[in-house]
């Protein structure tokens, strides 16, 4: 996988990718750059098999502050709808990387985790946070409309409507307790074990079966937007396919001689 990215920090060990922004001293805003480079390296990951699970985490006590308000928002400003609509797209763009990159994504948060980066932990299919976490959808404090990147489909589906409904009007900060108490975090850590906790988690995913694991994120998806009968259909397909996988027979060698499986993603 890609690691000599330009806009933000990426490494990839033992087949997990970590990746954070790349601006502490100003808890990590994203430009236009790192919008793009990030879109990029997510659709880039459908096709690499060399990484099994992202951990997305924190750099400097905060996860992300959302968009520049001086390389983002000032330009904003000044553009006509053509080129309003392009960079919306764009932003949007990388909540469907994530969605679609196949590879199951955590997020670490710390501190500061607002705008686009609570769009970012948002996207993410697992997320811890220390207790420090401060999350706002604020878009709504900047005269914009709380429907941004998705989050009035995604929100409401983790935390439910009216939950999503009072942060998406009022851009408040929900808290770590509160985020934790209403499912949109997992669990919350100790700052200092923030990465240890996520790199566990991201070790303990990546020892399962990983073809699996892209079929349960892609099922976790499409089944937005369908009906029960065909959802139970779709996960009828989707399971009859894993059935084929050299891991299915692993683990039931491995339950018969009474091992522990090793499953390589095949």
């Amino acid at each position: 996988m890609r690691t000599d990215v330009q806009h933000f920090c990426c490494s990839v060990t033992g087949g997990i990718a970590e990746v954070t922004l790349d601006r502490p001293e100003r808890k990590n805003p994203l430009t236009f750059e790192s919008y793009a480079e990030l879109r990029d390296w997510f659709r880039d990951l459908a096709y690499d098999d060399s990484v099994k699970v992202v951990v997305f985490g924190a750099n400097g006590g905060n996860f992300s502050s959302g968009g520049d308000v001086h390389d983002i928002i000032g330009p904003l400003t000044r553009m006509n709808m053509k080129e309003l609509l392009a960079f919306t797209r764009m932003t949007g763009d990388l909540v469907k990387a994530m969605l679609t990159c196949g590879k199951p994504v955590i997020a670490a948060v710390d501190g500061v985790c607002v705008g686009a980066g609570a769009i970012i932990a948002m996207a993410s299919d697992l997320r811890l946070a220390t207790p420090a976490a401060k999350t706002a959808f604020l878009f709504t404090r900047v005269g914009l409309a709380g429907c941004d990147m998705g989050a009035c489909a995604i929100l409401p589906r983790i935390i439910g409507q009216g939950r999503a409904a009072e942060l998406l009007y009022s851009g408040r900060s929900m808290s770590a307790e509160e985020g934790e108490r209403w499912g949109f975090y997992n669990r919350l850590v100790a700052a200092d074990s923030l990465r240890d906790e996520a790199m566990a988690l991201a070790q303990q995913i990546a020892s399962g079966p990983n073809f699996a694991h892209m079929m349960t994120k892609t099922m976790l998806m499409q089944e937005w937007s369908m009906g029960l009968e065909q959802a139970i259909e779709a996960e009828a397909q989707a399971q009859a396919i894993c059935m084929q996988t050299t891991d299915f027979t692993r683990a039931y060698e491995a339950f018969v001689a009474k091992q522990r499986p090793v499953f390589e993603g095949d």
